[in-house]
């Protein structure tokens, strides 16, 4: 029996980025993952190739509504869908074959196929069982759905994210069920392309849980591109044929129930732990209320030397999330001290405008009792935002109304999704507003708008 000090279980993320750091820090590893590439959810059917559809639709709205303004003359591009998913999946292989040679740099062993847990020190992959001195269940998640709403990405009518980013053609209508990060996402792809998108949310805002400045703000920006959006209402079931899909829903306030045609239904309704057939019953792992595998600080499950990571735990699902618990987690095995401070996680909405957030929101931080300050710009003060054509949008920064530390941000503009980082890391640092405000800024760029807001929390901005 071959014999390891770690075995990760999924190539996700999470789990390949606790692999790479357990090797580096001297432990022999090993990496199970049935799917024929690396990477995962995000890097094959998630994060990386609903990015290189938004930035090629991008493209395709830029040179249709901007071009000409900026001198550009000439006929608009036709899109070619089956080369911009091919370009979709060429950028998939460059990502999920870097992940493969990494592994064999870090002489981390592949075990093809997927996993299950006999017993505690035991990970079985197809016929073979391997001796391992520490588990990491980094299995991931998997799209939700809604009762009477059934999901078959084969048919392409009713999908969800995994079925649309492989639609045989653009569809003319689609309705987006949830107004999420994902359900945004995609549906601004197929806006772009051309399709009526709708947006049915249960909730009265988009992105839940968001800061509501920023929640009012982005939906109007997205109803400029042509988005529709139905808020307030419960999806009671969808009826499809091979062609055609027929959305029913009731008004969350009373009324009729209303049906709504497509040709294609995205259900974005969330994502939910995945642990199938790792035998965690059998083995006595304990589960939150929520269906997560229950952890301790240091990630840890009531089963010893069994840990878990990422999505199958609690806290946001987000790829980066899971990277910093599976370097953390290597580091607990090794010995070492790890750490995550899940109160500076960012979250990016990358639409375009990019939306991007960290920390607490003025809400929540004034429901908690606490004195805060805010400060707002808006991106039409901003030079470079205003030459380039991105000037929706603003900066919000929320600091202690006494000791002036930054509390939360919010950003909806232009870059938003890296410019963000410069407050993750002020508040990595304990930094005040002030700090931000008195670091010199290059011009013209994006992230002035960052200092002038930070500037907003004192004696104000010098472009407002």
């Amino acid at each position: 029996m071959s014999s390891y000090d770690v075995i990760i279980i999924g190539a996700g993320p999470g789990g390949y980025v606790s692999a790479i750091r357990c090797a580096q820090l001297g432990l022999k590893t090993a990496i199970v993952e049935g799917r024929e590439t690396l990477g995962g959810t995000c890097l094959n059917v998630g994060c990386i190739p609903s990015k290189a559809l938004l930035h090629a639709t991008h493209q395709l709205h830029e040179a249709e509504h901007n071009f000409a303004k900026m001198g550009l003359k000439g006929k608009s591009p036709s899109v070619d869908w089956n080369q911009m998913k091919s370009y979709k999946d060429e950028v998939i292989g460059q990502n999920t074959g870097g992940v493969e040679f990494l592994m064999k740099k870090n002489k981390i062993d592949w075990l093809k196929g997927w996993a299950s847990i006999p017993a505690a020190g035991q990970v079985k992959v197809g016929d073979e069982t391997y001796a391992t001195k520490n588990i990491v269940i980094a299995s991931g998640s998997v799209p939700s759905s809604l009762p009477g709403v059934e999901v078959d990405n084969d048919t392409g009518v009713v999908v969800d994210s995994t079925g649309a980013l492989e639609l045989p053609k653009v569809p003319k209508k689609m309705i987006v069920i949830g107004a999420g990060v994902i359900g945004l996402e995609l549906g601004s792809v197929y806006a772009r392309l051309g399709s009526e998108v709708t947006v049915v949310e249960y909730m009265d805002a988009v992105c839940p849980g968001m800061d509501k400045d920023v929640q009012r703000g982005f939906k109007k920006i997205l109803e400029k591109q042509g988005l529709n959006f139905i808020m307030g209402a419960a999806v009671q079931g969808v009826d499809a044929t091979k062609t055609k899909a027929k959305v029913k829903y009731q008004p969350k306030k009373g009324g009729d129930e209303v049906v709504l045609d497509a040709d294609v239904v995205l259900v974005a309704t969330g994502r939910k732990p995945y642990a199938e057939g790792l035998g965690l019953d059998a083995l006595g792992v304990k589960l939150t209320e929520r269906g997560q595998i229950a952890t301790d600080a240091k990630w840890a499950t009531n089963v010893p030397g069994v840990y878990a990571i990422g999505d199958v735990i609690e806290g946001p699902m987000l790829a980066h999330k899971a990277e910093d618990e599976g370097m953390a987690v290597a580091e607990v095995i090794a010995g070492k001290h790890g750490h995550v401070n899940y109160g500076v996680i960012p979250g990016v909405v990358y639409t375009t405008p990019e939306v991007a957030t960290v920390g607490a929101t003025e809400d929540a931080l004034k429901a908690e009792g606490k004195k805060v300050k805010v400060g707002k710009f808006s991106f039409m003060g901003n030079g470079r935002a205003k030459a380039v054509g991105q000037a929706d949008g603003f900066v919000k920064i929320i600091v202690d109304a006494e000791t002036d530390r930054v509390l939360g941000a919010a950003i909806i503009g232009p870059a938003a999704g890296d410019m963000i980082h410069e407050i993750c890391v002020a508040m990595e640092f304990g930094a005040s507003a002030e700090d931000i405000a008195l670091t010199c800024h290059a011009h013209p760029t994006y992230s002035e708008a960052v200092r002038e807001a930070a500037l907003s929390c004192g004696d104000g901005a010098i472009h407002a």
